[in-house]
């Protein structure tokens, strides 16, 4: 019986993550969307685009890596907690990207800078819950990940505090590609773990 119960039970999980997850893609889709219908409104950003490119990317891949959670053999409340609080965490990093207004700013690269704070701590915060989530899927799946994974964490870290002290736009334009690269890494690792 209570197998059966947990069967039943990461179907309704992986459902509530679900929403959260798209209402993470939808923020950004609609963002997108709003650019190419109005692209004279406010200046684009390369940075900002990248980032917003790049953290779909980033719900994608946890949508993927996600589904792991159906081996685990025990759920708990504070399991379902943990992911929903993960699933809010990328939302909000989706829902800073395209804000509802930014015209006292000017500009996306202007507003991604005056809250690079708040979007970078985000982000680094992602790391932390990504370390929690794969302890979580166990032994078996930390054993599938290579020595790679665990420069994850300070790769991140580092990318998070070049980003908070920094304004220029060269250097925010390294940061998002060593990130989008790491991503593409990943991608190719997921492919080949896969097989």
């Amino acid at each position: 019986m209570a197998d059966q119960f947990t069967d039943q039970l990461f179907p309704h999980i992986r459902i509530v993550m679900g929403m959260v997850v798209g209402l993470a893609m939808s923020k950004l889709l609609t963002g997108f969307a709003g650019l190419i219908q109005h692209p004279g409104r406010y200046r684009l950003s390369a940075v900002h685009l990248l980032w917003a490119g790049s953290i779909l990317v980033e719900l994608v891949l946890f949508w993927w890596w996600e589904f792991q959670l159906s081996q685990l053999p025990r759920w708990s409340f504070g399991t379902f907690a943990f992911l929903i609080g993960y699933t809010i965490t990328l939302y909000l990093m989706a829902a800073l990207l395209f804000p509802d207004d930014i015209d006292e700013y000017g500009g996306y690269e202007a507003y991604l800078m005056r809250r690079r704070y708040w979007f970078f701590g985000l982000l680094a915060l992602t790391f932390v819950l990504d370390i929690v989530d794969t302890l979580i899927k166990g032994d078996a799946h930390w054993s599938n990940l290579s020595v790679d994974y665990v420069i994850q964490v300070p790769l991140g870290f580092a990318l998070c505090i070049i980003a908070c002290a920094s304004t220029r736009a060269s250097t925010q334009l390294a940061v998002v590609g060593v990130h989008i690269a790491y991503q593409a890494y990943w991608i190719v690792r997921v492919v080949t773990l896969m097989d």
